[in-house]
């Protein structure tokens, strides 16, 4: 769709992604007419804002197809199965997300388009897009990290900057909702149960990840140890001559990038991969400009970078060194990397026992990886499960557990999967989920906590039964934590 005049667009929700886009379609002279669920304070402010602009909103009904719907522009969390997709496809009435509409956009203006470098996955997004970002910055190239994280992609693709090339982060939601977005290269992390109430099931959120992979020009980057990520790469239909490049956290094989004595190595993007290799940096250099918060082994404040960290920063390296970038440049980008907050971060010491903060650890997979990176834990867990299960992560995790404490509306999953499979750790069962439930939770936690553990807050759930959002949740961990301190 070019010729936007006229056109009868409606879009399907509120928000921080559904405003935005309603006020581009209408800067571009569609007749655009919001439909939203809520009909709240929030709601009728933003859709005052929008009416003021022409945008016709209807609150309190999302479910009804407006009349004359020619495209539907939703937010990514909007289920497929809701009844106003469902007419939409009686209808024949198409439906895009935001990123869609983003990429259909790009290059409106006459300027020439930045390519995108996408990265999904079940966990380590949102920090590989920004080691990414960091890494062409380093390259003197003009970036930003986008999508599903910091710079709205309408805002890229439309905004006065103008970018040699974009670090796009994308979920599975925005991929469902994206059918034709064909990025330069692409990395899917990693592949493990989440947002199954969403999807409907592993078949199709793995499905909705592999679109990624989809028209990619250079590079499909997955990784070695995951073989579902291998597997979507075989399926996907690329431009030919794209390749096939894996990273490993051991020595890489040929077209892979890897680790050797502590020093992160290209074997795919360097003449002759067989018999050479590139060295990018080192290991320690993974946010070497950070205070970056400690774990592995050793005594809390000791200074190591987790095994999934790496396994991120190669995974940025081989997207950078596919757009061309120079080795130095990973390196110094990497150096100048600033994790995230809320994410393995290290609130204090506090009697001898370190408080971590990983609140971004909202499913199964995400709290393996921190719970793998200490020896001794008395993990704080619990929130909605999304349709997870725990088994295998108490199983794997039981050697290392002091103690749980658990919080949240779905709490008694995990429970019960402590009961099975590590009966002999003292758990907490907090039954409640206001927000102060935080504080106790701190508070059982000390008690069970001796000099040299780790109180780990990975929750393995969502946060929205109790906070806003993981930051708000890890917010009041940090909060308790100081109290102790205090």
């Amino acid at each position: 769709m070019t010729d936007w005049q006229g056109k009868n667009v409606t879009v399907a929700g509120l928000g921080v992604s559904g405003v935005p886009a309603a006020k581009v379609l209408s800067g571009l002279g569609a007749k655009v007419t919001v439909v939203d669920d809520g009909d709240d304070e929030r709601a009728r402010t933003q859709a005052a804002e929008l009416e003021a602009l022409g945008v016709a909103v209807r609150l309190g009904d999302g479910d009804t197809l407006p009349d004359g719907t020619e495209l539907i522009v939703t937010a990514p969390g909007w289920r497929p199965d809701k009844p106003l997709f469902l007419a939409a496809g009686r209808a024949g009435v198409p439906v895009w997300g935001d990123v869609e509409l983003a990429w259909r956009l790009r290059g409106r203006d006459g300027r020439e388009a930045a390519p995108w470098l996408a990265v999904t996955g079940t966990n380590g997004k949102t920090t590989t897009v920004r080691m990414l970002a960091s890494v062409l910055e380093a390259a003197g190239l003009r970036t930003a990290a986008v999508g599903n994280i910091g710079v709205s992609l309408l805002d890229a693709v439309l905004g006065e900057e103008q970018y040699d090339v974009l670090a796009v982060e994308l979920s599975s939601y925005q991929l469902h909702w994206a059918p034709s977005v064909r990025a330069h290269s692409a990395a899917v992390l990693n592949l493990a149960p989440d947002h199954l109430d969403w999807h409907g099931s592993m078949e199709a959120y793995a499905a909705d990840k592999g679109r990624v992979y989809e028209g990619n020009r250079v590079a499909c980057v997955y990784n070695a140890a995951d073989k579902a990520t291998e597997d979507l790469v075989r399926e996907a239909d690329v431009v030919e001559g794209c390749r096939a490049v894996g990273f490993t956290l051991g020595t890489p094989a040929p077209s892979q990038l890897g680790v050797v004595d502590g020093i992160l190595v290209d074997r795919a993007f360097v003449e002759n991969r067989h018999r050479n290799a590139q060295e990018l940096a080192e290991i320690s250099d993974i946010g070497a400009s950070a205070a970056l918060q400690p774990f592995g082994e050793g005594a809390p404040g000791a200074r190591s970078v987790a095994p999934h960290n790496v396994a991120n920063a190669l995974a940025a390296a081989a997207l950078a060194r596919a757009y061309g970038v120079p080795a130095k440049a990973v390196r110094d980008g990497l150096r100048a990397f600033t994790p995230d907050a809320h994410r393995i971060a290290h609130v204090a010491d506090v009697d001898g026992v370190a408080y971590v903060d990983d609140s971004k650890a909202t499913n199964t997979h995400a709290a393996q990886a921190s719970l793998a990176s200490y020896e001794s834990i008395v993990w704080i867990a619990g929130g909605l499960a999304k349709g997870a299960t725990f088994d295998e992560l108490v199983a794997k995790a039981a050697k290392r557990l002091r103690g749980v404490v658990l919080i949240g509306a779905d709490r008694a999953l995990i429970r019960d999967a402590l009961a099975r499979h590590a009966p002999e750790v003292p758990v907490v069962d907090l039954d409640r989920t206001d927000t102060g439930a935080m504080l106790q939770a701190v508070q059982e936690a000390r008690r069970l906590a001796r000099p040299g553990d780790t109180v780990l807050l990975a929750p393995a759930c969502a946060s929205m039964d109790m906070f806003a959002n993981y930051i708000k949740r890890g917010e009041a961990f940090a909060r308790a934590v100081s109290e102790l301190g205090a």
